[in-house]
């Protein structure tokens, strides 16, 4: 993967944390509320994986968000 990429899924994932953080919602409770597992809300935070735009969609309504808003950067 090219380090621009990887700086991309990083700030990606840090504003996913960012606002599940805001909403006082621990991993756990993002992942019943978007069914997923929370390993995969820890990789989506920290970078480590690419999430689908299906993914991100499903975090936003969970969070009270806009889908834009994790791009804010």
């Amino acid at each position: 993967m090219k380090s621009d990429d990887k700086e991309f899924l990083i700030k990606l994932g840090q504003n996913i944390k960012k606002y599940r953080k805001l909403k006082k919602i621990s991993q756990e409770k993002l992942a019943e509320y978007t069914n997923v597992h929370y390993t995969t809300i820890g990789k989506a935070e920290i970078g480590q994986i690419n999430v689908s735009s299906l993914r991100l969609k499903a975090f936003a309504n969970a969070l009270g968000v806009n889908v834009k808003d994790f791009f804010d950067f």
